[in-house]
């Protein structure tokens, strides 16, 4: 059964532009995460009866698959790595400030606005580069407690930007 009071209007755009089979999978909810930052619940119903597919099969490849979330999430991603090569340089310490500055207490990930997540990952491929995080994928490197703190306030003067247009 689906919530009557969801738009399921942007997950029907998406879907025209997939061909409605199985194959679509993770496409399909590849398009849907980026439209809402996460897989609403009420999408599985709905999707799985658009494609012919059975809900606990597109719920299976929503949970297998890391890069998928069930919880909402912010506007801006943030993930700071604690691989061993970030973890020696200090990503603990900006991860702290991070939080510290989003008042986030420990486990929990998203700001109550949900303008910021912030998740730790165990290994971003740019050891080089460590310590590093990614906002909404872009990879910042060499970071350090205030160099993620100018960070933070270079995204939230982002947001007050856009709130301003």
């Amino acid at each position: 059964m689906t919530d009557r009071t969801f738009d399921f209007a942007p997950v029907d755009r998406i879907l025209e532009n997939h061909p409605r089979s199985e194959l679509s999978t993770i496409a399909i909810l590849q398009d849907i995460q980026e439209h809402y930052h996460y897989l609403p619940r009420e999408v599985f119903p709905y999707v799985a009866k658009a494609i012919g597919v059975g809900e606990a099969r597109l719920y299976g490849v929503a949970t297998f698959y890391e890069n998928f979330s069930l919880e909402p999430k912010g506007r801006f991603v943030i993930r700071c790595c604690d691989g061993t090569a970030c973890h020696v340089r200090g990503s603990i310490p900006i991860l702290d400030r991070l939080r510290q500055e989003l008042g986030l207490p420990e486990g929990k990930k998203t700001t109550d606005d949900l303008n910021f997540t912030v998740e730790t990952v165990s290994c971003l491929g740019a050891c080089g580069l460590a310590p590093v995080m990614t906002v909404n994928g872009v990879t910042h490197g060499a970071m350090t407690p205030d160099k993620a703190a100018a960070l933070l306030k270079e995204l939230k003067e982002e947001l007050a930007k856009e709130a301003q247009a």
